[in-house]
């Protein structure tokens, strides 16, 4: 109910106040279970890819958003669970293997499941090497994933401003790519490493950032 509240509300306004350029918005399926695989530019693109697609999109956040006290604890806790996001600790050398546990859960209900496949923020607008959890969900799933490019959402609300400022913000969608049937017979870690590579070409040629060739690695401020 809360996320149905928030959902009529927020969307309409935030693309009132923005108005994103959205292209490629017939590539997500109204139905059944997808990966939406991003690129990752600022904490924001966690809600800007829910507000234009018109069907839930669960992410995953960090827990500290959901266990704070007081009134503002509570309003942040609902805020974030209104949107559709599950809790999870990013310190935890666990949580990875849950977060795709809990991913499955969330495909496996016939929903949309939005990931960073970078693993944490681009700190400097370059696109680097997708982690195989993506290519691991779709796999296990059977599920298509629909690569997102997300252009201009760093400076929504760049580290350190304190309000979030009007500029301009495109999210486009590319066709989904599917795999069903494609890999048959290839050893599961190249399938894996295979379809991960697919899908980062596929959102670097969405976004048109520059490929860093490795992996990102999460800093405390992140």
């Amino acid at each position: 109910m809360l996320y149905r509240a928030l959902h009529s509300i927020v969307p309409p306004l935030a693309r009132a106040v923005w108005r994103p350029t959205v292209r490629g918005l017939e590539n997500v399926p109204r139905t059944g279970p997808v990966i939406l695989a991003s690129n990752h530019l600022s904490f924001v693109d966690s809600v800007v890819i829910p507000v234009v697609v018109p069907r839930t999109v669960v992410f995953l956040a960090k827990s500290d958003y959901f266990t704070g006290t007081g009134v503002s604890g509570a309003i942040s806790r609902a805020w974030f669970e209104g949107l559709g996001m599950l809790p999870v600790d990013r310190d935890d050398s666990r949580a990875a293997i849950a977060s795709l546990d809990t991913a499955l859960e969330v495909l496996g209900r016939g929903e949309a499941f939005g990931i960073y496949p970078e693993g944490t923020r681009s700190r400097d607008g370059r696109l680097y090497r997708g982690r195989t959890g993506v290519a691991h969900l779709a796999l296990t799933a059977g599920c298509p994933i629909v690569p997102v490019g997300l252009v201009g959402t760093e400076r929504v609300q760049p580290v350190g401003a304190r309000l979030p400022r009007i500029v301009p913000i495109t999210v486009e969608f590319g066709r989904p790519i599917e795999v069903a049937g494609r890999f048959e017979g290839i050893p599961l870690g190249k399938a894996r490493r295979q379809l991960t590579d697919e899908v980062m070409s596929a959102v670097q040629a969405l976004s048109g950032q520059e490929y860093a060739g490795v992996y990102n690695e999460r800093t405390p401020e992140v």
